[in-house]
């Protein structure tokens, strides 16, 4: 299994035209990452869990050693029931494409949290230790090796860590070894003993923990970056550099990073070392304060935030049941927000026009602010929302996490499909009606299609996101779309729609709403960023019954 690209984004996004409809039986609806074993989809069981959904790249699905330890490995896994693990709910190790089916935790992994936030404070750390720990002594205890323990395969929820990927690494062996010029596992995080090709035991996943907390608390792996070649010579022949990483840790850390595997603790004895420190007690507890305030505001945290919140927002302060993270079903995540706080405001009438009803002008605008970040809604009752849920990161679990834009797909086990696609944008030269209207163009005839109410349309970059990622975004409220907080619309009765023309209706009449219903490839609308830096000018081209909404947008910046 390869390492994967440091920083990578792992936002999920739209199906491209050669990715398959369905893979066992369950309909795919993003894209959710992809490795060096295959492709990562979001699905939906039956009953509308989410799911992450793992199809194997074409060349290991050719080796029948491999489909022999993936069948072996899959049986391994459906046998760990750790509370801190993924649970693994369906397979399909006899398809020409072989597949697996595991939870989804929404959740930023350990990487994108110490890349976006830094080094985690000691007792964060230690707590983590603690978790990953249990989770790996349900693993070990299913007879199984992890391998690729690594930030990027530690999910934080609010409740604490989410181990994932355990024991599928040791699938690709033997594809591995006919020269296919895979390495089994990643590099900084690497035992000895698995750099030198030997034995992986218990002891290896413990070595790796600890590679992984120096990292956490310090912002670099203990062994460095830079090319493989380097970063393994220093994992079998040099000590680990823990000048970054807080000295109250180092005892722990350095146990954990013994170069014999006879020295390292086993996993019961690192979970009373996290007991027995000072920072910790003897009660060590994922609760409110285990994260600090900016990654538990990206997180959430273990609040029931109610059965009709929408899923970015219930997915980080969902119920959590038997220690386990609520995820929502298809129809929970269809319901409207409800209001979190509301403060009583007066509410000036909405004017009139000829589009229709249309709000107050700029400074003066009235309306309900929902959960998340204060999307604006057609203006219903007299109230304001005061407090805001801020939405996860929406990272998943990953085959050996992201890297480039792989496919795994092919054989009869897959049916293709026309599923959501992004067209590239082009940039044309400005004409001289949009030179005058002192905008250029960015991007124009971006065909965009969001598969669900859990997307939204970035109108700065002219793609598809997970909902509460965009800066300047599109969202939909049930039947109607909604803009960035602070951005002005305007809906045109004509057919065509103008830069200067859009100006002056945000400055005359700017809407209200923008029901699908009112609008469509004749009626096309525009949105003004939040800075008046940007307009797009967007076309509805299908909002379809299976929840998709697809668009056609043209954007303008400030010349």
């Amino acid at each position: 299994m390869s390492e994967h690209h440091p920083g990578t984004e792992s936002a999920p996004t739209a199906l491209a035209a050669d990715d398959p409809y369905e893979i066992g039986g369950y309909r795919l609806h993003a894209r959710l990452g992809s490795g060096g074993m295959g492709v990562v989809y979001l699905a939906y069981t039956p009953g509308g869990r989410p799911i992450a959904l793992k199809a194997v790249r074409r060349e290991f699905a050719a080796d029948p050693e491999f489909r022999e330890r993936f069948a072996q490995e899959v049986a391994s896994a459906r046998r760990i029931h750790g509370l801190f693990t993924a649970q693994v709910v369906d397979s399909g190790v006899d398809d020409r494409t072989p597949w697996l089916a595991t939870a989804y935790v929404p959740g930023p992994s350990l990487h994108e949290v110490v890349r976006r936030h830094g080094p985690l404070p000691a007792r964060t750390v230690l707590l983590l230790v603690a978790g990953i720990a249990e989770a790996l002594q349900a693993i070990h205890g299913a007879g199984v090796v992890h391998r690729d323990l690594k930030p990027a395969n530690v999910l934080v929820a609010g409740d604490g860590p989410r181990v994932i990927d355990f024991g599928i690494a040791r699938a690709a062996d033997a594809a591995a070894l006919t020269g296919t010029g895979l390495r089994i596992g990643t590099a900084a995080f690497m035992a000895p003993e698995q750099a030198l090709g030997l034995r992986v035991t218990p002891a290896t996943d413990v070595f790796a923990l600890g590679a992984l907390a120096a990292y956490v608390a310090g912002g670099a792996p203990p062994f460095g970056n830079g090319p493989e070649s380097g970063a393994l010579y220093r994992v079998v022949h040099e000590h680990p550099d823990l000048t970054r990483v807080p000295p109250d840790l180092h005892d722990l850390i350095s146990w954990c990073l013994a170069k014999r595997p006879g020295d390292r603790p086993a996993t019961a004895e690192l979970i009373a070392s996290v007991h027995a420190h000072p920072e910790v007690g003897p009660r060590p507890e994922f609760t409110e304060g285990w994260l600090p305030g900016p990654v538990r505001e990206e997180v959430g945290g273990p609040v029931d935030a109610g059965p009709s919140a929408p899923v970015h927002a219930r997915a980080t302060r969902a119920a959590r049941v038997a220690g386990g993270l609520h995820v929502p079903t298809v129809a929970e995540a269809a319901a409207p927000a409800p209001a979190a706080f509301a403060q009583a405001a007066p509410a000036p009438a909405p004017l009139a026009g000829p589009a229709g009803p249309v709000a107050p002008a700029r400074g003066s605008r009235s309306g309900r602010r929902t959960p998340g970040r204060g999307r604006r809604i057609p203006p219903t009752t007299a109230a304001a929302v005061a407090a805001t849920l801020l939405a996860c990161a929406g990272a998943v679990y990953y085959l050996d996490g992201p890297v480039g834009d792989e496919t795994g797909t092919g054989g009869s086990s897959v049916t293709p499909s026309h599923p959501p696609t992004a067209s590239g944008p082009a940039s044309p030269s400005p004409s001289a009606a949009e030179s005058a209207s002192g905008y250029v163009p960015g991007y124009v005839r971006a065909r965009l299609t969001a598969p669900d109410s859990g997307y939204e349309f970035d109108l700065k970059a002219g793609k598809v996101v997970a909902a509460e990622t965009a800066a300047w975004y599109l969202a939909r409220d049930g039947r109607a779309f909604l803009p960035s907080e602070d951005s002005d619309a305007f809906v045109t009765e004509a057919g065509d729609l103008t830069v200067a023309a859009c100006v002056r209706g945000i400055e005359t009449r700017p809407a209200a709403a923008l029901p699908f219903d009112a609008l469509g490839k004749e009626r096309p609308f525009c949105v003004r960023s939040p800075d008046r830096g940007e307009i797009a000018i967007v076309r509805l081209v299908e909002a379809a019954a299976d929840g998709s909404v697809t668009i056609v947008a043209d954007q303008y910046r400030r010349s």
